[in-house]
């Protein structure tokens, strides 16, 4: 089979995104756009994968990590200038080249799989993604003979006022033979009113060879959106948030008001789930099958059972399992882990701890740095006090422990299997098993003291 390498433009700094941040960066949907292209390029059956980077180098080598290859593009003097680059990684390799935008996140894999199946059967040298724009300002337009065939790639500052009307125009996305390609650009000029080193030159280049030069039309223009500011961003990012929500409800999941729901590309969502509006999925999320998910709760880099309510409530980095109930107004804070049958009430805040099966925490309750069994009860107000302002400490509670309101539980200590321990105490010593545990002062009433007072 013919080797498939791709090299993905990445070197700009983005100066219209006014931001400190590169442009590539930027996240659609919760990942780097950089990186939904590169994803999208790594659906295919590719070789080798070579992204050019430039400014913010180290941040995008960070964010892509062994996805890709990289070479650097110290100067910044146009495309063609970007891709040989990669001469020293592709240059003698027999195959085929995608060479995509890192600024394009919604370039489907199916789009570049067709792309390059078209390439293929029309026997090309070179093959344009190009697309029809109603107003192609901005674009360079694909300009054709009169046979149809693609003669050159005008860019709009260089573009006649005949060739300015027209509307097909090039997304910016090729398919090359990889040596024809390299050898192509090193006959690449500058001549032009921004005196870089445009790369759809080559298409001219190669057809004054006599050779193949055909075009693939996507239907969808909103796969070829480049993000170049903040306001094509948010165009980027609706767009992502429908196809991802459409794909959701397709596969069985209830999303109340979709254009009010924000869910990650990564996340998994099962069958006969509700999403309510007003929540955000993020990251690596994975949530059961009949679940109630909102309104309003945040679920980030997180497991949910099946099952399972979270109901304007955060859920950061932990694990919930089946038949759990959290919230209202209730924080999942990372590493914390629930079993099932839990019930995390209003104003609770769990971290880094591990709640058993069958234990409820049902409000104004902060549990951290904890161990907690099965079918325990932690009592209104109750508190793990596990931080003596410099250093945390755990609490260990075994299972079937009841927790009076209002109890201090200083750690490190442990409270033993079966024990009670009475409302407003605050224990500092181990609580055997089976025991009752009380630790406040003696009430003491002064009689007409009030009177006094008054």
């Amino acid at each position: 089979m013919n080797n498939i390498f791709a090299v993905v433009l990445a070197a700009g700094q983005g100066t219209r995104m006014k931001s400190k941040l590169y442009k590539v960066l930027h996240p659609v949907c919760g990942k780097p756009m950089v990186e939904h292209v590169v994803d999208n390029v790594r659906s295919l059956d590719i070789e080798k994968i070579v992204t050019i980077v430039g400014h913010g180098a180290e941040m995008v080598k960070e964010h892509l990590g062994e996805k890709s290859e990289y070479v650097l593009q110290s100067e910044q003097l146009g495309t063609a200038h970007a891709v040989q680059q990669a001469e020293s990684l592709l240059g003698e390799l027999e195959g085929t080249t995608l060479v995509v935008c890192g600024d394009t996140p919604l370039i489907r894999p199916e789009t570049l799989q067709a792309l390059y199946e078209y390439h293929h059967e029309q026997n090309a040298k070179a093959t344009i993604l190009t697309a029809v724009a109603d107003i192609p300002f901005g674009y360079g337009r694909i300009i054709r003979n009169d046979n149809g065939q693609v003669e050159q790639i005008v860019e709009q500052k260089d573009a006649s006022e005949e060739q300015q009307q027209v509307k097909e125009i090039n997304t910016g996305t090729y398919c090359f033979d990889n040596k024809f390609l390299f050898q192509a650009l090193k006959q690449v000029k500058n001549e032009n009113a921004q005196g870089e080193y445009y790369l759809p030159d080559v298409i001219e280049i190669l057809q004054q060879q006599g050779e193949i030069v055909s075009a693939f039309a996507t239907n969808d223009f909103n796969e070829i959106l480049g993000v170049n500011d903040r306001v094509a961003l948010s165009q980027a990012e609706e767009i992502m948030r429908n196809r991802i929500n459409e794909k959701h409800m397709r596969n069985g999941v209830t999303i109340i008001n979709p254009s009010n729901t924000h869910i990650s590309i990564e996340a998994i969502i099962g069958r006969d789930t509700i999403i309510k509006p007003g929540v955000v999925i993020e990251g690596n999320t994975i949530i059961g099958e009949d679940c109630i998910i909102g309104p309003n709760s945040q679920i980030v880099s997180s497991q949910i059972g099946d099952r399972t309510t979270v109901t304007n409530s955060v859920v950061l980095n932990s694990s919930v399992g089946d038949d759990t109930a959290i919230g209202p107004f209730a924080h999942l804070r990372p590493e914390s882990t629930l079993g099932n049958h839990v019930k995390i009430g209003n104003f609770v805040e769990v971290k880094k701890s591990t709640l058993g099966n069958d234990t409820k925490v049902s409000h104004l309750s902060y549990i951290g740095d904890a161990e907690v069994g099965n079918d325990v009860n932690i009592g209104c107000g109750s508190i793990t006090v596990n931080y003596d302002g410099k250093n945390k400490y755990k609490t260990i509670i075994e299972d079937n422990v009841f927790v009076g309101c209002n109890s201090n539980l200083v750690a490190p200590v442990k409270i033993g299997e079966g024990s009670f321990i009475a409302a407003g105490s605050t224990i500092t010593k181990e609580v055997p098993k089976d025991s009752l545990a009380i630790a406040r002062a003696r009430q003491e009433n002064k009689l007409d003291y009030a009177k006094k007072m008054k």
